[in-house]
């Protein structure tokens, strides 16, 4: 059976906004079915760096927040913390570089709610039972939400060949633990040249692995559970994780966790997909390279998987734009990328999701004028 994606383009007349457009988009891809009264609506978006300017716009989140309180839902924007340091990996400076980005309450008509607390640990462990993980650990307020509303801005990433519903669920409502179990087999290790022996790894190490000796800090791997803490509070950046996964474990890894995420979400999880500068790399990035195709649309449905393809698609018909990340593929029907990431196959995380039953790659694409 094909899922249904719904799509407007970016073209506005006197008597009709994109926002006009984009509320009426929403509604056909099933918002009134999404939203309840007095529900609480977890509207999952990635609020960018500072200094990232490829986010989605706080005006569209906003548009989102009115239908949502229309229909008598109680919607607040959220994400998890990274895992990586940086202005969002504790809570007191997600929310400030949020609103540094221009979501505030004032702006959007929603309160920001950090999914897995302030220091990342606040999390469920949800049973899955799969091939890469039988729990994952996904970010409390996310999980204890009635419904959820992803808005992603649709990009390449260079692990996963892109980013879209899939990836803003999956690694983004995973709490630290979640993102680390994705990342990394192994456990974290101290980088000794930074290494101050503060001990405030060893403090927040509530199993024992963390050790200090000649006044560094060391982890025992074989105590070690991964739970990420330690990263978040070294002060001086000392504690790192290895990136080893390769992209087929990563992109499988991710998909379990969407799994989790949308099981106690049946019929009421809503994803929208901006294809608007559509950059090379992901947005965690203090910075956005140029487009690679032209603004396409904005995509939603209630299948998120058939919703991914649907972009990567779109994306695909467009001429390339050659002052980008391009290098070859400039011609409508091309693979945009695999040309600027050749060694990822994107494809795994949307075969991968459609076996364990989240979407389907067989859609019907119906536009909204």
């Amino acid at each position: 059976m094909q899922s249904k994606v719904y799509w407007i383009d970016f073209r506005a007349k006197l008597d009709r906004s994109i926002l006009d457009k984009f509320a009426d988009l929403m509604v056909s891809a099933g918002m009134k079915d999404v939203v309840e009264p007095k529900k609480l609506i977890a509207v999952k978006l990635h609020f960018g760096e500072r200094g990232n300017t490829a986010y989605v716009r706080p005006v569209f989140v906003r548009k989102a927040v009115e239908l949502m309180k229309e229909l008598k839902g109680r919607p607040f924007l959220t994400d998890a913390n990274t895992l990586y340091r940086g202005q969002r990996d504790l809570a007191p400076k997600h929310i400030e570089c949020a609103i540094g980005n221009g979501f505030d309450y004032s702006s959007v008509g929603a309160p920001i709610i950090i999914a897995d607390g302030i220091k990342g640990t606040t999390a469920m462990k949800v049973k899955v039972n799969l091939k890469r993980f039988s729990d994952v650990t996904i970010g409390a307020e996310v999980y204890n939400s009635d419904a959820i509303v992803s808005i992603a801005h649709f990009k390449l990433h260079e692990l996963l060949g892109f980013g879209g519903a899939l990836k803003n669920v999956g690694m983004g409502c995973a709490a630290r633990a979640g993102k680390l179990a994705q990342h990394s087999t192994i456990a974290p290790y101290v980088f000794e040249e930074t290494c101050e022996g503060c001990k405030t790894c060893l403090l927040a190490c509530g199993y024992g692995a963390v050790r200090v000796r000649g006044a560094k800090a060391y982890i025992i791997p074989e105590k070690c559970i991964g739970c990420g803490e330690c990263i978040g509070t070294c002060p001086t950046e000392s504690i790192r994780f290895h990136w080893d996964v390769q992209s087929r474990e990563i992109q499988e890894k991710m998909m379990e966790y969407v799994y989790g995420v949308l099981s106690n979400k049946k019929n009421r999880a809503l994803f929208v997909n901006f294809i608007s500068h559509v950059t090379p790399l992901c947005d965690c990035y203090e910075h956005s390279d140029a487009p690679i195709v032209p603004d396409v649309g904005i995509f939603a449905s209630q299948d998120p998987v058939a919703v991914d393809l649907a972009c990567v698609e779109a994306i695909n018909d467009q001429i390339g734009l050659s002052n980008s990340a391009l290098k070859s593929a400039f011609a409508r029907g091309t693979d945009k990328i695999r040309d600027v990431h050749p060694k990822i196959d994107w494809r795994v995380q949307l075969e991968y999701a459609e076996k364990l039953g989240i979407g389907s790659t067989k859609y019907e694409l119906v536009k909204i004028d």
